[in-house]
């Protein structure tokens, strides 16, 4: 498992002792959103909450608002556990002193209950969007849209990942694939297209994230008024 420690502490055993004696691929991280958001080479994100707890809150508040996949963990002293709730957006908690034995089961249930370490399969439906992958079709309110297949899996991966928010970097990636070697003034452009595609009404589902990237974002279902009957479809 890949672990990614989150503190200004010299060393990942000075926030949590037992990683000596698990062996996990840890590395150390200051805190930085944006490079956080960019980092892929993590299965498990830990914030070093042992000192500065408004602090460590402010962070993980701001991981879970820009759609941080990893599972959160905050790493708190036993004093601290009086400061730590729901607000904070962790997927668990540990206390720094924790035996080996303790962690790793923390951090495996972290990642069995990641929605990322879930495959995602079948049809998309957010509001009035449908995506078929099975067809390459996408439909909004029943009619077609005339979506390249780069459009396609671009608004597929999003839709797949709502309130996530990705790096143009992270979406070449994924879209577009690693031996892909244009810019990521591509993914500009193809979210630009995209947007016009949705039309005015939908457009904003494909929301910015300044400095950082795109995000989905899944709209309501619209409901007929009661004095005018449902659209058939």
């Amino acid at each position: 498992m890949r672990l990614l420690v989150v503190t200004t502490a010299s060393s990942a055993t000075a926030v949590l002792p037992a990683l000596e004696l698990l062996g996990h691929a840890v590395r150390l991280a200051p805190v930085d959103i944006r490079a956080l958001v960019d980092d892929p080479g993590h299965d498990v994100l830990l914030v070093d909450a042992r000192l500065d707890l408004a602090d460590a809150r402010a962070t993980c508040r701001l991981l879970r608002n820009t759609g941080l996949g990893a599972p959160l963990i905050a790493v708190v002293a036993e004093a601290g556990l009086i400061a730590v709730n729901a607000e904070w957006g962790l997927d668990d908690l540990l206390v720094t002193g924790a035996g080996p034995a303790e962690v790793e089961a923390r951090l495996r249930l972290a990642m069995e209950r990641s929605p990322a370490a879930q495959e995602v399969t079948g049809a998309v439906r957010a509001g009035d969007l449908t995506i078929d992958p099975d067809t390459y079709a996408a439909r909004l309110r029943g009619q077609p849209l005339d979506l390249t297949y780069k459009e396609f899996e671009l608004l597929r991966f999003l839709a797949q990942h709502p309130g996530r928010v990705f790096s143009r970097d992270q979406l070449l990636r994924e879209v577009w694939g690693y031996d892909y070697y244009g810019g990521t003034r591509t993914v500009d452009v193809h979210v630009r297209r995209l947007r016009a595609k949705l039309g005015p009404e939908h457009e904003s589902m494909i929301g910015t994230v300044r400095q950082v990237g795109y995000k989905f974002v899944a709209p309501p279902v619209r409901h007929a008024p009661d004095n005018e009957p449902a659209l058939r479809r």
